[in-house]
């Protein structure tokens, strides 16, 4: 099975574009491009019932779930909108992602 490949990854700022949470805001926490999914922060919350344990407290817990990879959007840190990517090819030969509204880098 092949893995495909994210727009997104680990510490982007992202828009959601669709569903409960749309129009709101989050940092991607985790990406899962085996599922083509990531993990948005304050984003998607479900209720986890816990059981007592060693180091678990019992309840209702509240955690981020995943939502698809295709429901978010780049934020661009120099222009801060909203934006698609371009790949950029440096003139090392490295592959960088690029904001496709202003030009900048994404990657660090």
């Amino acid at each position: 099975m092949k893995v495909a490949k994210l727009h997104v990854k680990k510490g982007d700022k992202v828009l959601i574009l669709s569903g409960k949470d749309g129009s709101k805001t989050g940092k991607v926490i985790s990406a899962l491009p085996a599922e083509g999914k990531v993990v948005v922060e304050g984003v998607n919350l479900v209720k986890k019932h816990t059981r007592a344990g060693k180091r678990v407290k019992p309840g209702v817990h509240e955690q981020e779930a995943p939502i698809y990879s295709s429901k978010v959007m780049v934020i661009c840190p120099s222009c801060q909108k909203a934006t698609r990517i371009q790949k950029k090819l440096q003139k090392d030969g490295m592959r960088i992602r690029a904001c496709k509204k202003c030009g900048e880098s994404l990657d660090k």
